[in-house]
C-alpha cells in the first residue's frame, strides 16, 4: 500500500510555502491579474526559496537534494493557493531544468543546469501543447527529422509559459519511422533544446487566455528549424518520454 503521509521535512516545506503564499503571493494576486504583469521582486523572492535549484547536484552548482514527486506536488499546490498564474511563472523553469537533470547528457547538464543555481531568476520553459482540439501528447503533429548529422523541426506549439523570455526552449516533437537500410530515422516523442534565436523559430505575441491573465504564454511556429546533433535531449540515446509523463517529471513537480 502506498503511503502518502508527509514526512517531517515535507510537512515543514508545506508549512513554509503555505505561509509564503498566504503572506506574499495572495496580496499580489489581484493586481497581477488586473495588470497582466507579475512583480519581478515577488518572483525573485520565490526564487530565493530554492525550489528549482534544490535537486540539482552540487557538481552543477545546486543543493544536491532529493527529488520527490510528492514534495513537488505539495509545493505547486501551496503556491497555487496564493495564485495559479504566479505559481506557474515561478515554477516554469522546472519544465526545462528537470528533464535535463533526469535524462540529459553530462554535457547538457554542465551547459544548462548552472543557470538555475544563480541568485537571479532564470526564465526557461518547455513546449508540449499544440493548437488543435484533439491534442494528444502521445501523437504530436510537431515533427523532427534527420538533417545530415543534425535535426530539423517543423510544427507549432501553444500555451508556452515564458516563451518570449526563455533563452532556450525544450520542444517536444515526434520522429518519423525508420526508413530504408540506413536507419537514420526514429519513431516516438523526443525533446530538443531550441535557442530562442534559432533560424525558423517564430515566437508569437502573448496569447489572450481566459484566466491566468498574469501568466505570459506564447505560440511557437517551427518552420524548418535546423539544430545541431547535440540539441537532442539525451544525445543519441534520446529520452523515455512515457516515463517523463507517467512520473509527472515534466510537469511542475
Amino acid at each position: 500500500m502506498i503511503d502518502f503521509e508527509l514526512s517531517e521535512e515535507q510537512a515543514m516545506i508545506r508549512d513554509t510555502i503555505a505561509a509564503f503564499a498566504r503572506e506574499e503571493i495572495r496580496p499580489q494576486a489581484r493586481p497581477a491579474d488586473e495588470s497582466g504583469a507579475i512583480a519581478s521582486d515577488l518572483i525573485a523572492r520565490i526564487w530565493e526559496l530554492g525550489l528549482i535549484r534544490g535537486p540539482i547536484p552540487e557538481s552543477n552548482g545546486g543543493d544536491g537534494g532529493d527529488r520527490s514527486a510528492v514534495t513537488g506536488a505539495v509545493v505547486a499546490e501551496e503556491l497555487g493557493y496564493g495564485d495559479a498564474a504566479i505559481a506557474i511563472h515561478a515554477l516554469a523553469p522546472r519544465l526545462f531544468a528537470y528533464p535535463i537533470l533526469e535524462m540529459g547528457t553530462e554535457t547538457q547538464k554542465a551547459s544548462h543546469l548552472k543557470r538555475f543555481t544563480s541568485r537571479d531568476f532564470a526564465a526557461a520553459t518547455a513546449a508540449l501543447l499544440e493548437p488543435r482540439w484533439d491534442f494528444d501528447a502521445t501523437d504530436l503533429k510537431t515533427q523532427v527529422a534527420r538533417d545530415g548529422a543534425g535535426w530539423i523541426l517543423s510544427g507549432s506549439k501553444c500555451a508556452v509559459p515564458l516563451g518570449a523570455d526563455a533563452e532556450t526552449i525544450l520542444v517536444y516533437a515526434r520522429g518519423t519511422e525508420h526508413q530504408g537500410s540506413s536507419g537514420d530515422g526514429f519513431a516516438g516523442v523526443e525533446g530538443f533544446l531550441v535557442p530562442r534565436g534559432a533560424s525558423g523559430l517564430r515566437i508569437g505575441p502573448r496569447e489572450k487566455n481566459m484566466g491566468l491573465k498574469a501568466l505570459a504564454t506564447h505560440e511557437l511556429i517551427l518552420d524548418g528549424v535546423k539544430l545541431p546533433p547535440e540539441a537532442r535531449l539525451g544525445g543519441e540515446k534520446g529520452i523515455d518520454f512515457s516515463r517523463l509523463m507517467s512520473e509527472s517529471r515534466v510537469a511542475l513537480a
